[in-house]
């Protein structure tokens, strides 16, 4: 897939995770308060979070990867990340976000997987988006509905890293026309 893909939104711009944001990755995705209701972190090391990025960067690679990682940046500064899963035959995409916790509550998350609804509906042809939340999440159930996600069901069978037993998590998704 093409690596100079840039995504720009009215206050942000994703570009391809890659190893210059390797510290600001590790400020986010090390810290267990950040990541505490995400399933795969809080990352334990930085050398965690370099191979997450190396193989993220080995997806961008692939002509036709299963993931796409973007860096979020506000005005230059990395402050998230941002992802599309491709399922299926790359007619559905999954979305799954983080936002550095200095900069909860302003609509950067909304805002960056916008962006990612609308590039992906129009360079791939996907027709249907879906993003799961650990059922404590609202913060990410709210990005769900303000992305006009509908709200398709919770079920169990979560496990996330920093939380001890069996969680549940919402299911929304997004069909487009």
């Amino acid at each position: 897939m093409n690596t100079d893909i840039t995504i720009r939104t009215r206050r942000l711009t994703l570009v391809p995770l890659s190893m210059k944001y390797l510290n600001s990755t590790c400020e986010y995705a090390m810290n267990a308060e950040n990541a505490r209701l995400m399933v795969y972190l809080p990352a334990e090391s930085r050398k965690e979070v370099e191979d997450f990025i190396k193989s993220a960067q080995a997806q961008w690679a692939l002509a036709r990867p299963d993931i796409c990682e973007f860096a979020v940046l506000l005005e230059g500064k990395h402050i998230g990340g941002i992802t599309m899963y491709f399922e299926g035959d790359y007619t559905r995409g999954e979305l799954g976000w983080i936002i550095h916790r200095d900069y909860w509550g302003r609509g950067y998350a909304a805002e960056a997987a916008k962006g990612m609804i609308d590039y992906f509906a129009d360079a791939m042809k996907l027709k249907r988006f879906i993003a799961h939340c650990d059922e404590e999440n609202q913060a990410s159930a709210r990005v769900m509905e303000k992305l006009g996600m509908t709200y398709v069901e919770t079920h169990g069978g979560r496990f996330n890293r920093a939380t001890d037993g069996e969680r549940r998590e919402k299911l929304y998704e997004i069909k487009l026309d």
